[in-house]
């Protein structure tokens, strides 16, 4: 091939790239722009005032992830209409959960080159009662029963459950003098009756029991527990083995959970299960995906949680006790929270 021949080649070569990464470019910024409009056969979404209080009858509260002006807000409609009419709240929140007129919501705090993360206790109004920095991505966020606690998982490192190389943070709050555990890495482990020190202890997926009591997963060499917290002591004691992203029912006497699978996909690890506390005997529910959600209990028979939909995520639901088959409850919607 001649010297001239070889420029032109490599002239067309890059005047294709050129256009690939333009038409790239335009395409994600058309996708972008069409995300603020309203898509045909989508909720009705329209603001309003969205409260965190009892009042109003039960409710049900998520992230809408309807494509349209209000999407990523927390909306708001009636718990025997979840396909209803929204209203929108004007928060926006990357992970949100509420009880007894308590709020948390994660946020992202920046521009895309320089995004940082924020977590921000809300009152029964939505209003911004204390905000604190959040390390990373967030993930998983609860709030306790009595609204007096409240909990968020990040990513410090990594951005899936689903490998080893990833690293969380989880911190919980008390609302009622702002006692900040921002770390619960540094509570002491008990495994097996004994304290348990290991340099790779991760903590993440809080759900509370009480105003001292919770549970949460750690994960420490290469395995997952399902782990007793306790405030006041500052300890976290190991309970059963293969738990990941725990949910209290709300009679306090079982745990929805991620299960890892064998024989499972190591990019979709996970079923959902049931764990009675009193006899740690696991039930399989008869959801068969993977599941990378912190499951959400509707009422003491019923289970709530995300999987991947159109336009972000849909809500779910499948019965505790293994019988029954999965149903979608809502489209476009993410970290639900019943209310009243």
């Amino acid at each position: 091939m001649t010297r001239t021949a070889r420029l032109l080649t490599l002239l067309v070569a890059v005047v294709l790239l050129g256009a690939v990464g333009t038409g790239a470019v335009l395409h994600a910024a058309d996708r972008s722009g069409r995300k603020d409009q309203e898509q045909a056969g989508g909720p009705a979404v329209t603001p309003g005032r969205v409260a965190l209080g009892a009042d109003g009858g039960r409710r049900l509260l998520f992230r809408s992830t309807a494509w349209g002006p209000h999407r990523d807000e927390i909306t708001s409609v009636p718990a025997d209409r979840p396909d209803g009419p929204r209203t929108a709240s004007g928060v926006a929140c990357l992970r949100f959960h509420a009880a007894a007129g308590t709020g948390i919501c994660l946020q992202k705090d920046g521009d895309a080159l320089a995004e940082t993360y924020r977590a921000v206790v809300l009152d029964a109004s939505l209003h911004e009662l204390r905000r604190y920095p959040a390390g990373g991505i967030p993930t998983r966020s609860r709030v306790s029963p009595s609204g007096h606690l409240a909990a968020w998982t990040v990513f410090v490192s990594g951005d899936s459950y689903a490998g080893t190389d990833f690293s969380t943070r989880t911190a919980i709050v008390d609302t009622r003098d702002w006692t900040l555990y921002d770390n619960l890495e540094n509570f002491t482990v008990v495994k097996d009756g004994r304290t348990y020190r290991a340099p790779d202890v991760n903590v993440w997926g809080v759900t509370f029991a009480d105003d001292r009591g919770f549970y949460a997963t750690v994960a420490t060499g290469g395995r997952t527990y399902l782990v007793r917290g306790d405030l006041a002591a500052r300890t976290l004691t190991t309970l059963h083995e293969n738990v990941e992203c725990p949910s209290l029912s709300p009679d306090g006497t079982r745990i929805a959970y991620k299960k890892r699978v064998a024989g499972a996909s190591p990019d979709a690890p996970w079923r959902l299960y049931v764990l009675d506390l009193a006899t740690m005997a696991e039930t399989a529910t008869a959801e068969q995906r993977s599941i990378d959600d912190q499951a959400l209990w509707a009422d003491g028979h019923t289970l709530l949680y995300a999987m991947a939909g159109d336009y972000g995520a849909d809500l779910w639901t499948v019965p505790a006790d293994g019988s029954g088959t999965p149903a979608v409850l809502t489209r476009s919607a993410l970290a639900p929270a019943y209310l009243g």
